[in-house]
């Protein structure tokens, strides 16, 4: 074991230890409280927006649910800020995770996934953006998982985190109108979630064909690899 994978454990050890710390010892364990939230959050202007991106960012970050954030968000500061921030906070998370896996703990999730990260690698190095979206439109699938695995593999981090941003927007849409209670008319709220989900997972099927095409275009010798290279730069 060389000096720099002793390094990498250590910092990525304390940091696991530092973030349970801060979970346990701090009002951050108790964050999808109602109470949490309006004591440290409703009403407390600039202050209780960066407490919730923190908290939201950080708690994304470790594997909880974005969608628990969106909920909270929505019952915080409402549907539309309460969308924007969620998102934030979810991308955050998305970004913090995929840095720690690229930088601190690429020997542990190589050695823990080999298999998925293999496949993850293939999948996203193509065309990072749009596979992204696709990953983040079809409600499946481990989300701190695949922000690990994205960040030992070739994808670039702003393609990622990019597309991760834009296909978290539905679902966290869809949350934060459930969780802003009574602000918005209950068979409003029913209706505009079901069009979302709908649409999102259409968006998603329609990604998933395009990008399936693709290669049976290409395995056919139907297109040149070259020009399937030149159409993605061009998308980017």
């Amino acid at each position: 074991m060389t000096p720099r994978i002793v390094l990498r454990s250590v910092l990525m050890f304390a940091l696991l230890i530092g973030i349970g710390a801060a979970i346990k010892l701090t009002p951050l364990g108790s964050m999808l409280d109602e109470g949490w939230i309006d004591t440290y959050v409703r009403g407390e202007g600039v202050r209780g927006e960066l407490i919730f991106l923190a908290a939201g960012g950080l708690f994304t970050a470790v594997g909880l649910p974005r969608q628990a954030v969106a909920f909270m968000a929505g019952y915080a500061f409402g549907v539309a800020f309460g969308t924007v921030i969620s998102v934030a906070a979810a991308t955050l998370g998305c970004l913090t995770t995929f840095l720690v896996a690229r930088f601190l703990a690429r020997d542990l999730v190589t050695h823990k996934f080999p298999d998925k990260l293999k496949r993850m690698d293939a999948f996203l190095s193509e065309n990072t953006f749009t596979t992204t979206l696709l990953i983040r439109f079809l409600p499946i699938g481990s989300n701190v998982l695949t922000n690990m695995l994205a960040g030992v593999s070739r994808a670039h981090a702003v393609p990622f985190v990019g597309g991760s941003a834009i296909g978290y927007i539905p679902q966290m849409l869809i949350f934060a109108l459930v969780g802003s209670g009574f602000a918005v008319e209950p068979g409003a709220r029913l209706v505009v979630s079901v069009v979302l989900f709908a649409a999102s997972g259409a968006l998603g099927v329609w990604l998933y064909r395009r990008y399936r095409d693709s290669h049976r275009l290409r395995n056919a010798g139907v297109i040149d690899a070259e020009d399937v290279g030149a159409s993605e730069v061009a998308e980017k």
